[in-house]
């Protein structure tokens, strides 16, 4: 008797449990998913459908393969040990597809199907032991415990440990809620009738109609405001686990609100209706004042504060609308008469996950590439009017039509300075800056602007990622003519990273060079920058040399059979989620791996917008693959740090004083190159030279190394966004460094001559 009472909440923490390890699941296994196909939207879009699709297809298979006469709490312990099992079988199966150079988004949804399909299916076969007005209620709980193992994912479980971990322990807690499961079904009666829970009768087609446009709509918003918000915050880790979370906080809301409001009188027509303004409101809120919240948390070093500041303005612009979106799951439920229970929830479930998929998959590359955010803001809000019509009394759909028409016209615009700036747009947005270009490709937002000098500057994910000033320009030179200049026949070149295409633009003036192999992720890249920085890049789009693969760059180095003389990489900041496959020991193993013997490869390292233990990371885990390397460093219009080229050598470096400034003044081209951005030879390109591993010994000790299945530096670099340390840390890096006599085959004069110009860059610093 006591335990019949205390049934209920029993149940109802153990669903909470499920949606805890359902969702460290899908945060590990989507992290794993960029390394194996990549960090392309087409790739995330088709695997977060395969995500919901296998969910989906458990939800309506359950009450086909399952008989009722089975009890329910033994079915579900059945589906946690399965997907326990599978939890397992995926953290160490799929990173084996990851060479696979075709057909990877297929293999790994094959891969992703069968660990998905219990998931899709515990709901179901809890429904037969369950009141029908219990099920809005089990969908909150499940939803609640999603949202904590999402906050405990993202901020805990991958930031402190590693994806092993963070799966381990949704493991344990699969094994515990089948454990507990199974004991309860031991103590509880459950008798199998053929009488229905909700009365019998018939369910239009337009409820599942409604409840699939629902969730379209939801998914489709949740793509769309996760890209506006992530400028808005700064696209860090920690940020994607924010704006989820809210999600899920909401849904849960609802869904809780739903179930009690079903018995009211409140309809999935009215909630669906109520929708409307609740984009409405999102669309203002994200698009008119969050970008413009607080002038000084853009320069805030404390990560906390500016997480919690994340956390509300997230909450105050879109909690309405995702509640809403909860609710009308139970009101659906409430709506339906289905004679078996399970196949009710797996019906509706199915349906409103259908709609889901069709909104991710849409919304990420169609409908953002084709008419861009605020019109897509616009057609959710259309579509939410169609959605209640469908159900809608003649009185409310009057109502309904115009409130619709007004909200959607009056959806506001994206600042293009949100596009371009980011988190940084309250201080760049009054600045005389020049528009020239912007766009919302499939995968990024980028932006081409100038400034009242005539500078020009390239802008993704919300910030500057290259221009033609003095630093930026140099470093971008260095890139290339570093490596070009000291391999003794640089013929095939890879680079990593289209940015402005100065770096790759840098290689045309090098004769020897019969290759430029470009790999760029955005297709709205290239072809723009070859308009906006065609000077700085020497044309390089249009150099027959160039072959330009649109593409993931970790995928396509593992992938491609080609090797190259020199493989340079200028990918985005590390904070920015995705990026840190980009610095990985094991990227960085492929990269040695497609060098040709005698290869080289560069690697920029930003020391703006991080700290020391960053920095520490990148450097250790590069030199941890290239031991035979050394950094050079780039100064700002300060003469302070600002960020580094690493240069990785298969053998040890030996540079050819005589060759190396033979090549340099060889080719007008090539002088013309280096004294555009202040050197006047090689001597001073060589005099930028900082150090080598064997300084940085005792500074690296203890640093973390960046792996494939931890990807830690995005963890540490989005603690560090705001820091500002550039000046300091590259000051810790020179110090330690001395001059390496044993790097430069000369004569005395000449090594004196690189020697001056080493103490002339060190006198700069200090």
């Amino acid at each position: 008797m006591k335990l019949r009472a205390f049934m209920p909440s029993l149940l109802l923490l153990l669903f909470a449990l499920t949606g805890a390890a359902a969702l460290i699941y899908e945060i590990v296994w989507l992290q794993l998913l960029e390394l194996v196909v990549g960090s392309s939207a087409g790739s995330i879009a088709v695997l977060l459908g395969t995500f919901m699709g296998g969910m989906c297809l458990g939800s309506l298979l359950l009450p086909r393969v399952v008989s009722a006469r089975h009890h329910p709490l033994r079915a579900y312990a059945v589906l946690e040990l399965m997907a326990a099992f599978f939890g397992v079988a995926v953290l160490y199966g799929l990173p084996w597809i990851q060479h696979a150079a075709a057909l990877r988004w297929l293999i790994a949804s094959l891969c992703l199907l069968p660990p998905t399909l219990p998931m899709g299916a515990t709901l179901p076969a809890l429904s037969r032991y369950l009141k029908n007005s219990q099920m809005g209620y089990f969908y909150a709980a499940n939803i609640a415990g999603g949202v904590v193992g999402c906050l405990v994912a993202g901020f805990w479980l991958l930031r402190v440990f590693d994806m092993a971990v963070a799966s381990y322990v949704a493991v344990g807690l699969n094994l515990a809620v089948a454990a507990a499961a199974f004991a309860l079904s031991m103590r509880s009666r459950y008798e199998y009738t053929e009488t229905t829970v909700a009365p019998d009768g018939s369910t239009p087609a337009r409820i599942y109609s409604v409840i699939a446009l629902s969730g379209l709509t939801a998914l489709g918003a949740e793509v769309v405001w996760t890209r506006l918000l992530a400028l808005t915050f700064g696209p860090t880790v920690y940020t994607f686990s924010i704006i989820l979370a809210v999600f899920l906080i909401g849904l849960g809301l609802g869904s809780s609100a739903g179930a009690a409001l079903a018995k009211r009188g409140f309809t999935i027509a009215i909630s669906q209706a109520l929708l409307i303004v609740a984009i409405a409101w999102a669309a203002w809120m994200i698009g008119n004042r969050l970008p413009f919240w607080d002038r000084n948390l853009a320069l805030e070093a404390n990560p906390w504060r500016i997480f919690a500041s994340d956390f509300g303005r997230c909450c105050l612009a879109i909690l309405p609308a995702t509640i809403l979106w909860g609710a009308s799951f139970p009101l659906a439920l409430a709506a339906c008469r289905v004679k078996d229970p399970a196949r009710l929830v797996g019906r509706v479930y199915a349906a409103n996950t259908l709609g889901a998929i069709v909104g991710a998959v849409a919304f990420s590359l169609v409908v953002i590439p084709l008419i861009g955010s605020t019109h897509a803001e616009s057609l959710l809000i259309a579509i939410a009017a169609l959605s209640a019509l469908m159900l809608s009394t003649k009185r409310l759909a009057l109502a309904v039509v115009p409130v619709a028409v007004i909200l959607a016209w009056l959806v506001p615009s994206i600042p293009w300075q949100l596009f371009a700036f980011g988190r940084l747009i309250t201080r760049e947005y009054s600045s005389p800056w020049k528009k020239l270009y912007v766009a919302e490709g499939m995968n990024s937002s980028i932006a081409y602007t100038e400034w009242v000098d005539k500078r020009r500057f390239f802008h993704v994910a919300g910030k500057i990622e290259a221009s033609s000033t003095p630093a930026d320009m140099k470093l971008q030179r260095m890139l290339a003519h570093i490596p070009a200049l000291l391999h003794p026949h640089p013929r095939s070149v890879l680079v990593v990273g289209c940015g402005a295409g100065v770096t790759a633009g840098t290689f045309v003036v090098h004769p020897e060079v019969e290759r430029i192999q470009l790999c760029e992720i955005e297709p709205l890249i290239p072809p723009a920058s070859a308009g906006y920085f065609a000077h700085e890049n020497h044309n390089v789009m249009h150099d027959r040399r160039t072959r330009i693969e649109f593409d993931d760059a970790r995928h396509y180095v593992l992938t491609t059979p080609d090797k190259f003389d020199i493989i340079t990489s200028d990918p985005i900041h590390p904070w920015v989620k995705g990026a840190a496959t980009l610095y990985s020991r094991e990227y960085f193993k492929a990269v040695r791996a497609h060098l040709n013997p005698g290869g080289l490869v560069t690697q920029w390292v930003p020391l703006y917008d991080s700290d020391v233990d960053t920095v520490r990371s990148e450097l250790a885990t590069f030199f941890d693959v290239f031991p035979n390397a050394a950094v050079w460093g780039n100064l700002d219009q300060m003469n302070q740090g600002y960020d580094v080229v690493l240069l990785g050598s298969i053998d040890p470096i030996a540079i050819d004083l005589t060759n190396f400034a033979a090549r340099a003044a060889a080719d007008p081209r090539v002088k013309a190159s280096l004294r555009e951005v202040g050197f006047r030879g090689a001597e001073d390109l060589l005099g930028t030279y900082t150090a080598q591993p064997s300084d940085l010994t005792a500074w690296l000790a203890g640093a973390q190394i960046n792996r494939d299945l931890s990807l830690r530096l995005q963890f540490l670099a989005g603690m560090a966004v705001n820091q500002g340390r550039a000046a300091f840390i590259y000051s810790e890096i020179e110090k330690r460094g001395a001059f390496p006599r044993n790097f430069f085959v000369g004569s005395e004069t000449q090594v004196a001559a690189v020697h001056k110009a080493f103490d002339e860059w060190r006198s700069d610093v200090f």
